[in-house]
């Protein structure tokens, strides 16, 4: 249910469970958290999903068994932020709940027309993942984080790029295509000034 693929340097990650709206298992997130930990060397690092979602967050039964507050979330999300190469989110349709951090945690996010961002922690009676908050806050600032997680709003995509939580919207068709076209530059780098300047722009 996750697929990896290997290209010119560029690690590209599928979540691959269409059928259930992409939700996340524990094996899925803890496959994805030891990709992101094994991409050391990578050039650059590419997360979509399969279909026309990109994920709907927590598997439903696995969630409700206690998934939802496993730091399994927080270790994946840590290791998408720790990489040394530029990290592109790829998202091809509405993301929602948890599978928001490894979003977040991503350089950029490219978005396709009619994606939705949601994240209702708050509703279903959870705190959402510790570094989540702050890393939204970071782009979008504390009010429209608190409209989000708090006001538990559905941000379209329109508004998604006014705020800055998504940076560019792309059309499902060249999706990917963008995102290697975006990521060409630094994988043609220098791995040190690659990693040097990741670092100096924080």
């Amino acid at each position: 249910m996750i697929r990896h693929d290997t290209a010119d340097g560029i690690w590209t990650v599928t979540i691959d469970r269409a059928e259930k709206a992409n939700s996340l298992t524990h094996a899925m997130l803890t496959e994805l958290a030891e990709l992101m930990e094994a991409a050391q060397e990578a050039r650059a690092v590419i997360l979509t999903g399969a279909g026309k979602v990109f994920s709907a967050g927590a598997d439903l039964e696995e969630a409700r068994a206690g998934l939802a507050t496993s730091d399994v979330w927080e270790r994946l999300s840590g290791a998408v932020a720790a990489l040394p190469c530029l990290s592109i989110a790829a998202l091809n349709g509405t993301l929602a709940g948890g599978a928001m951090g490894m979003a977040l945690a991503c350089d950029l996010r490219l978005a396709v027309p009619g994606a939705k961002f949601f994240y209702p922690v708050m509703k279903l009676g959870f705190l959402p993942q510790p570094s989540d908050p702050a890393r939204m806050s970071a782009l979008v600032g504390p009010a429209r984080t608190k409209l989000i997680l708090m006001g538990g709003q559905k941000i379209p995509v329109e508004e998604a790029l006014a705020f800055g939580l998504v940076d560019r919207i792309v059309e499902r068709e060249t999706l990917l295509e963008t995102a290697r076209e975006i990521a060409a530059d630094s994988v043609a780098a220098d791995p040190r000034i690659r990693a040097a300047i990741k670092r100096m722009c924080g």
